[in-house]
């Protein structure tokens, strides 16, 4: 134990992690952390700082994704069930946002030839503007410009952000919002008007990366090594089955619905 306070160092904890996990690098330790699997503390001078619940909750971890094969977006879920991790949204570190505000906001693009009429349905449960959906493009808009979008006041930008609904980017050093945010926004909006605590709007985003967890493990085999699936192929198929999960949760909610209006 480091002499801060009882915490440890994360040299300190890789020695640990190397009892059960004798390959286990430092570089995942940190990997982990950018993942939000676990949320080391900080001391004044910006060292990390772990406790011995955020060992045990990078030891469980280590144990799902490596003995289970879990995804680590499953695996976070399952920490926070545990109650080995605090429900907090992840924060991209500094030295990926540049990357991910240029790779990882686009969503999985459509396969590049016609598709066939099909009854598949839409993933888009409220549809975007006009001039959000002309472009395939991503499109951010400033921090003063998505309040004037929305119309939300910053405390009600801050509250929802907190609670993950809103997931800006950094780009040029500058916060911005997606088409994505303004859209839950309005929703968010309307039921605010409605009466509704939107604190209780977190657990939505909890239901929706569970779902996107079960899309990860049915289609994990598509691109694992080996299987013969090109990049595309395999993004184009995941779609399809994100569409088909999002339809069985659909009936499912309908479903239930009804016989709660009933009951």
């Amino acid at each position: 134990m480091s002499g801060e306070q009882g915490f440890m160092r994360i040299g300190e904890v890789h020695t640990q992690l190397r009892k059960d996990y004798p390959d286990i690098e430092l570089s995942k330790i940190r990997y982990y952390e950018d993942k939000g699997l676990v949320l080391p503390g900080r001391s004044r001078k910006g060292y990390r700082l772990y406790s011995e619940r955020d060992v045990e909750c990078l030891r469980e971890a280590i144990r799902l994704a490596q003995e289970e094969f879990v995804p680590l977006r499953v695996v976070r879920l399952r920490l926070i069930e545990q109650g080995l991790l605090k429900d907090v949204p992840v924060t991209t570190s500094p030295r990926h946002a540049a990357r991910e505000a240029t790779v990882n906001v686009v969503s999985i693009p459509a396969p590049t030839a016609a598709p066939e009429p099909s009854t598949r349905p839409v993933l888009k449960v409220v549809a975007a503007s006009a001039s959000e959906s002309s472009s395939g493009e991503q499109q951010y808009f400033s921090a003063q410009e998505f309040q004037s979008r929305t119309g939300l006041d910053p405390s009600s930008v801050n509250l929802l952000q907190s609670l993950g609904l809103f997931v800006p980017v950094s780009i040029d050093r500058q916060t911005t919002f997606t088409a994505f945010d303004v859209r839950v926004a309005a929703i968010a909006s309307s039921l605010m008007e409605r009466g509704v605590d939107v604190r209780l709007l977190g657990s939505l985003r909890r239901v929706a990366e569970r779902e996107l967890g079960l899309v990860d493990d049915l289609t994990q085999p598509l691109r694992a090594k080996g299987s013969g699936v090109s990049r595309e192929k395999a993004q184009a198929i995941t779609a399809e089955v994100a569409g088909e999960v999002a339809a069985m949760r659909a009936v499912l909610y309908e479903r239930a619905l009804q016989d709660y209006l009933q009951s």
